[in-house]
């Protein structure tokens, strides 16, 4: 393990061994920036608290992007005291991702619950149609507050994951711009392309919200 490496363990849930990854940022001093549990904040705390005495993985990229040790230990660090833990939209496994290549996903989120990226904003509508003309007022407005419960609970989610989608694609056209000053068509065309990925993202979302709002 290295300055920077995203590290991860596997926690007991449940009394269940090995049923989930707990993932950090190894600061290369001992110490590993995470979301913290039971407080849910991101703290910095010793190796050993961390790992609990469990085995510590290193989480293996490739060829893909990835920032320089300095860099991932300080996106890190600028979010240190945050408490905004989300089971399946911001764990601790979307903090280091961030961290490390600047795209906040969990695969573990994917491969377990995948309904959460099914979700389709625009099926809502029928529901709350069919309350709007029911002719029984009681089970009209069980359907009308069950339809409107759900779209608050999805713009909740989508919203902040658009607004972040905007702020990475103006991160990465900064970063872009940088690296062409020095040269780094490298990193640019890296740069680029992280760009265009949020862009997409953004677009789908804003979508989203768009039929949510309707």
């Amino acid at each position: 393990m290295t300055k920077g490496d995203r590290i991860y363990v596997y926690r007991n849930l449940w009394q269940l061994d090995g049923l989930y990854q707990h993932h950090g940022i190894d600061c290369g001093d001992g110490t590993v920036i995470h979301y913290r549990k039971p407080s849910e904040t991101i703290e910095r705390t010793s190796l050993e608290t961390f790992s609990r005495g469990n085995p510590v993985y290193v989480a293996e990229y490739g060829d893909g992007f990835g920032y320089i040790p300095d860099a991932v230990v300080e996106r890190a660090e600028s979010r240190l005291g945050e408490h905004k833990y989300n089971l399946l939209f911001n764990n601790c496994e979307h903090f280091a991702s961030w961290c490390k290549t600047g795209v906040s996903q969990s695969q573990q989120v994917k491969d377990f619950v995948p309904l959460i990226h099914k979700l389709d904003p625009s099926k809502l509508y029928e529901p709350i149609r069919q309350a709007l003309k029911g002719k029984d007022s009681n089970t009209a407005q069980e359907l009308l507050a069950e339809s409107l419960a759900d779209i608050k609970s999805i713009w909740e989610q989508v919203q902040p994951q658009y607004q972040e989608a905007v702020e990475e694609v103006s991160a990465w056209d900064r970063v872009a711009k940088k690296a062409l000053k020095s040269d780094r068509e490298d990193l640019a065309r890296a740069a680029i392309a992280k760009k265009l990925h949020y862009q997409r993202q953004a677009s789908k979302l804003e979508i989203e919200l768009s039929e949510l709002a309707a």
